[in-house]
């Protein structure tokens, strides 16, 4: 963003760390904050949740680390149930994944890598849903332009739509105000080619990737900036 003024950034930066501190401390109440009748988590086109929860036909659902996304994923969980198997991102400390594997124990969800790629291609055989976080850098996957920079993009979400012939959605988490949250299903992105080809994954990452960018724009303070998401000499 390099129009923002300094004092700009300034602002994004403290509201990022704000944004942080209140997720870390929020996680021992996800339960409270997203159950039925919390108040505290707006569903926005909730009827399209309830559609896609009750059709027999594999979707992908995608995100990223806004607001506090945890929120978004137990959330996501409750609305569409067994239905929906997420993928999340073993922590590199064994104390920080021992924690967040006792979480994931109220979902269905598995760890990325072969183990958890297996599960995935067999749930969506079935018929079932995906949901991943597809803004962090995989280094050995696709560059992909992201704000007018090359950036290293997990080619999972691509290769899985392509093949199966599913549609993709974006959902979107935003931090209205306190421990007050907007959850929204968007429409579903439009592929105008649906090969399963090199080229195809690549446009079909760049779709991906500029719905997490406008997510960004207009929530900056949001976004998890702390991640090494581009190159160091980007």
């Amino acid at each position: 963003m390099p129009a923002n003024s300094e004092a700009e950034n300034r602002r994004i930066l403290h509201g990022m760390w704000d944004n942080l501190g209140r997720s870390v401390a929020e996680l021992p109440h996800l339960d409270t904050i997203s159950a039925v009748g919390s108040e505290r988590v707006e569903i926005v086109n909730g009827e399209a949740f309830a559609a896609l929860r009750d059709a027999d036909r594999p979707v992908i659902l995608f995100g990223g680390h806004f607001a506090n996304w945890e929120v978004g994923s137990s959330t996501i969980h409750r609305l569409l149930g067994p239905s929906l198997l997420s993928v999340f991102r073993a922590s590199n400390n064994p104390w920080a994944d021992r924690v967040l594997r006792r979480r994931m124990q109220a979902r269905r969800a598995v760890a990325k890598g072969a183990d958890g790629g297996r599960d995935v291609l067999r749930h969506l055989r079935r018929g079932g849903h995906i949901g991943m976080l597809v803004d962090q850098k995989m280094n050995d996957g696709i560059a992909v332009p992201f704000f007018g920079h090359d950036a290293m993009t997990a080619p999972a979400i691509a290769r899985l739509a392509l093949r199966f012939g599913c549609p993709i959605v974006p959902v979107r988490i935003e931090r209205l105000n306190g421990t007050r949250f907007r959850f929204t299903m968007l429409p579903p992105l439009k592929l105008t080619d649906t090969r399963d080809t090199a080229d195809n994954v690549r446009a079909t990452l760049m779709r991906v990737t500029a719905v997490i960018e406008e997510w960004i724009v207009a929530r900056p303070e949001q976004w998890l900036w702390i991640h090494r998401r581009w190159p160091r000499e980007a």
